[in-house]
């Protein structure tokens, strides 16, 4: 880590977190031989509250910020062309945008947890305001390293004090740097998004999974369940069926037994008439010879 990239992480540190992150940074730079480097750390000073959401916004939304600035070099432009129907197209672009980036600041430090007060919010339009007025304070509000709101009067940019502020334009390679920072942070951020949605998109398909083997197992036990009772009823019919051919097979002895029995009668019966029958005969031929 070198000095532009620890004093970033310093001033997007909360801001009750801001003295021991800055000093545990310039010892870490100390430690790896940058003592010029801690040295100027140490020197960063704390932002205010304005400061700090200021710089929060400049991290947050940096494409909205530069919609800011490049309005700052509209105007500019159209002040130097003495274009006074242009300037008064661009006045009321101007107030809508610092309401919009105000209100955006004010979301963003309450999902921080940091209020933001009137006072504050006054500030805050007003370092905005001199961010668009004033190219150097432009800079220094898109850097995110502010440690005062900053204020556009007639000479000039001063701090929350009145005094005169130290902004200056960034040079080209600090800009560079600064771009750079940007892009990786919300390369950082996307790729944290895309994780979180690929995170989101598994855990679903895992719940789907679940819900899937859930119904099988469902499915499976009321299959089980219907064969079962399918066996019990099969069961019972066998059991019925076991009564019924029971009964059948006594009926079916009785029904021999009669047929024997009955047989037996016949047989008698048979035998009878022929003894009767014989017994007519021989009675006829004794009558005869009478």
């Amino acid at each position: 880590m070198d000095f532009e990239e620890a004093a970033d992480a310093v001033y997007a540190a909360p801001a009750a977190d801001f003295i021991a992150t800055r000093n545990e940074l310039a010892k870490q730079l100390k430690a790896d031989g940058d003592p010029l480097g801690s040295t100027r750390l140490k020197a960063l000073r704390k932002p205010t509250v304005a400061a700090w959401i200021a710089n929060l916004l400049a991290r947050k939304l940096p494409d909205e910020l530069d919609d800011l600035l490049a309005l700052g070099d509209e105007f500019r432009e159209a002040t130097a062309d003495l274009d006074g129907e242009r300037l008064r197209e661009l006045t009321p672009k101007r107030h809508q945008l610092l309401d919009k980036l105000t209100k955006e600041a004010a979301r963003l430090a309450a999902a921080e947890g940091q209020k933001v007060s009137a006072d504050v919010g006054q500030k805050l339009r007003e370092t905005l305001d001199a961010a668009l007025v004033d190219p150097a304070a432009g800079d220094a509000v898109r850097e995110g390293r502010l440690s005062s709101a900053l204020r556009h009067v007639g000479f000039g940019v001063v701090d929350e004090n009145g005094e005169p502020s130290n902004v200056t334009p960034l040079t080209d390679e600090r800009r560079k740097a600064a771009r750079d920072r940007r892009k990786a942070q919300q390369a950082a951020e996307e790729a944290k998004g895309s994780a979180a949605v690929r995170k989101q998109e598994a855990e679903r398909k895992e719940a789907e999974e679940r819900e899937r083997e859930a119904a099988l197992k469902a499915e499976a036990k009321q299959a089980f369940e219907d064969a079962v009772a399918a066996a019990q009823e099969a069961e019972a019919t066998v059991e019925d069926l076991d009564n019924q051919l029971d009964e059948a097979r006594e009926a079916l002895a009785e029904a021999q037994a009669l047929v024997h029995r009955l047989g037996s009668e016949l047989d008698e019966a048979r035998r009878a008439a022929r003894e009767a029958q014989k017994e007519s005969r021989e009675a006829r031929k004794r009558y005869n010879r009478l």
